[in-house]
């Protein structure tokens, strides 16, 4: 890997390391939504969640379509969610073990 793809990969998973940009993914899973359809679903601002979708749609996660006045976002790569199962299975496995071992 290049320094470049290494730092690019950081960056990708930084933005997957805030719980409202796995919300808002996990929402998008479902359908296409406006900002403000997401900000009524997950009981937030609109300005917060606009900060969100721009961090996930410049890592690649998500699309944007115009529909007249409105964006619509959607995913774009649904491997994300191959990557989340992955490290939820991961996070199993390990309280598992330490379940084990105290017992």
């Amino acid at each position: 890997m290049t320094p470049q793809s290494i730092e690019m990969t950081a960056e990708c998973f930084r933005a997957l390391g805030e719980p409202m940009r796995l919300r808002i993914l996990i929402e998008l899973r479902e359908g296409e939504r406006n900002v403000t359809a997401l900000a009524d679903i997950l009981a937030t601002s609109q300005a917060n969640i606009s900060k969100h979708l721009h961090i996930l749609t410049s890592c690649g996660f998500l699309k944007r379509r115009k529909d007249g006045l409105n964006a619509l976002y959607s995913i774009a790569d649904m491997s994300i969610f191959t990557l989340c199962e992955t490290v939820q299975g991961s996070i199993r496995r390990g309280l598992d073990t330490r379940a084990r071992l105290m017992s």
